[in-house]
């Protein structure tokens, strides 16, 4: 008897969360395939603590093969999909061409770092949408301070000492956040500056406050926050060119850096502009139960689709991890029902609220439009990481109490030579490309 062949691309929030669904429903009738260039979803909400020292990257590492059983994972990047053959081609870790038959498709590709046209940003921004931008990253916050202290040279001091954020939503200000007090500690240790030199950190955005997408309240305990941190907000401004050397701001200012970090925002993955499908914002085109029109037996979920907001009717669900997980959860019941388990259901969801994480005890929230902020907001943030996170629970709160309580260790790990990462990329996984100190 013909098993059904269910193939999902992608391993972020709405593919893996739609493979755990479906291997719990439709296991024994199908056979299910996920495709992803790694073997673990990556928990990015918590890859700010993993790129100031707090987590270790095997914490918001999730393996498949250990909590997806019954679901066949297959290493590859997809760049194509025949919808007339049924077919996913895609290219094996090694360079080898292959492809896998459906007769359900799931694409919850999710999405890449989002360049806007300003000169220098491609070339030398680092971005921050996977592990090893954070680990980069991390690598790199250590170099500058410790080249900072042996540097005789004031303005090469300064461009060291400085970090530069591009982008105030929760991304940006968790970072800032985060690597303010990272750099700190990393002063402290040895006393790596001189006195008077403390690290300084700045995040701008073109928008009027930051996290424009919480309440105002919560934006301004935030912004308050970060100030008494000593981070320097500066809203109502970007940048208008980067080079090797610093940046140009929209407000004329020429400020010396070497880190210029950037976390605008995020496009959905260009797979979708090579799958012959229609698209609205770049996403493909689903309907409320997120199937492709035309093609029932394709289906789209998490960034890379552009789902109807059925609470505000005439808009798209916008592209956060909370809408993709369940978003996954949604089509994987859909996906089954189109198999006859079970019946299909309409995506809907309210929102649950929002929760930024400002580093130590301190934290922005609105859980269920409860504004919260400071130690309590701080509690509920990690509370709900920790209820969501689908694997490494006790490590991960084993690591936060070791932070409280020692501490944080402030050593490269070796992996940077030169800037290893580049910032655009074609996949949310980015490739490791090590250069010499000086190229």
């Amino acid at each position: 008897m013909h098993r059904a062949r269910i193939v999902i691309v992608g391993a972020g929030f709405a593919g893996y969360h739609a493979a755990r669904a479906l291997s719990r429903t439709a296991r024994g009738g199908a056979d299910i395939t996920l495709i992803d260039p790694n073997d673990y979803f990556l928990y990015m909400p918590l890859l700010p603590q993993v790129a100031t020292g707090i987590l270790e990257p095997r914490r918001v590492s999730v393996s498949l093969t250990a909590t997806l059983p019954g679901v066949r994972l297959i290493l590859g990047e997809v760049d194509r999909v025949d919808l007339d053959a049924r077919r996913v081609p895609f290219t094996d870790p090694e360079g080898a061409r292959c492809e896998t038959a459906y007769d359900r498709l799931v694409l919850a590709v999710g999405s890449v770092n989002k360049l806007l046209p300003i000169p220098g940003v491609a070339e030398h921004a680092h971005g921050f949408r996977g592990l090893p931008e954070a680990l980069y990253l991390r690598d790199h916050i250590t170099r500058q301070i410790e080249l900072a202290a042996t540097t005789h040279d004031e303005r090469v001091l300064e461009a060291r000492r400085t970090f530069v954020v591009v982008g105030a939503g929760y991304t940006g200000t968790e970072v800032a956040a985060h690597g303010q007090l990272f750099t700190d500690a990393l002063t402290r240790h040895g006393n790596r500056l001189r006195a008077g030199k403390r690290p300084r950190w700045l995040l701008l955005d073109v928008a009027p406050r930051i996290l424009p997408e919480l309440d105002p309240r919560l934006s301004q305990a935030a912004h308050r926050v970060l100030e008494t941190r000593g981070v320097e907000v500066r809203t109502n401004t970007s940048v208008k060119e980067a080079t090797s050397e610093g940046v140009l701001l929209s407000d004329g200012e020429c400020v010396g850096t070497r880190s210029l970090i950037w976390c605008v925002g995020v496009r959905p993955d260009p797979l979708v502009e090579c799958v012959e499908l229609p698209t609205r914002s770049g996403r493909v085109v689903v309907d409320e139960y997120l199937t492709v029109p035309g093609h029932p037996e394709v289906f789209a979920a998490g960034d890379a689709a552009a789902v109807p907001d059925l609470t505000r009717p005439g808009e798209l669900t916008p592209m956060t991890a909370q809408h993709a997980m369940r978003q996954g959860k949604a089509v994987a019941r859909n996906v089954a029902a189109s198999l006859g388990h079970g019946t299909r259901r309409a995506y809907k969801h309210h929102s649950l609220g929002f929760a930024v994480d400002l580093g130590g005890l301190q934290a922005a929230a609105n859980p269920l439009r409860v504004p919260l902020s400071g130690p309590l907001a701080g509690a509920v943030t990690r509370g709900y990481h920790l209820a969501t996170l689908p694997a490494n629970r006790i490590r991960v709160g084993a690591d936060w109490l070791l932070d409280a309580v020692l501490p944080r260790q402030t050593v490269q790990l070796g992996l940077v030579r030169g800037r290893a990462v580049p910032l655009d990329t074609a996949s949310p996984e980015t490739t490791w490309t090590p250069r010499r100190d000086g190229d």
